[in-house]
């Protein structure tokens, strides 16, 4: 089981920086965490996701980096359910 970082604007920094040393980190960006920039997490091998509403409300579609999986809400859940959920958000 791996631990699933849901990261918003507010704690997203810390977030982030946790997660980069967490090897088997999976990073969900969520509200305003989508302007946040993951991609130092992308390069150390994380997976790093956001969710596709809050991307589209913030007319962030197609501008994100190809390493961020845009994902909806079922996917989200799977997530959740599927790992250890640690909250910034």
């Amino acid at each position: 089981m791996s631990n699933l970082y849901l990261v918003d604007k507010i704690y997203g920094q810390n977030g982030l920086k946790i997660a980069q040393s967490d090897p088997d980190a999976k990073v969900v960006l969520i509200q305003d965490g989508v302007y946040l920039d993951a991609s130092a997490l992308a390069a150390k091998g994380a997976k790093v996701y956001a969710v596709a509403p809050d991307v589209e409300r913030r007319g962030l579609s197609g501008k994100l980096s190809g390493s961020v999986e845009i994902i909806d809400y079922d996917q989200l859940v799977d997530l959740i359910v599927a790992n250890k959920v640690i909250n910034f958000a």
